[in-house]
């Protein structure tokens, strides 16, 4: 990922919260890849929507982050998953 987007990215994070901070993670992710953005989020309940034709998955997670560096190596591990895309 590109360093000035994470760093203006975590500078947005620090001004609209708060931390700690209950923070909403979104992804859409190809079908069968489900269970590999569940393992970014040990013992946290995952929501997932099967869009219309079953071709993705829509997961939903919310979660209590201590810093917008957490957040951002969150989505550093996502970004590694093909296919994925974060809202």
């Amino acid at each position: 990922m590109d360093q000035n987007w994470l760093n203006n990215f975590r500078e947005k994070l620090d001004q609209h919260h708060v931390w700690p901070s209950l923070y909403i993670f979104k992804f859409i992710v190809p079908s069968g890849k489900e269970e590999e953005v569940k393992l970014l989020f040990p013992n946290h309940t995952v929501t997932e929507k099967l869009s219309k034709q079953g071709n993705y998955t829509s997961i939903t997670v919310q979660m209590m982050m201590p810093s917008s560096e957490a957040v951002v190596e969150v989505y550093v591990k996502a970004s590694r998953i093909e296919g994925i895309v974060a809202l």
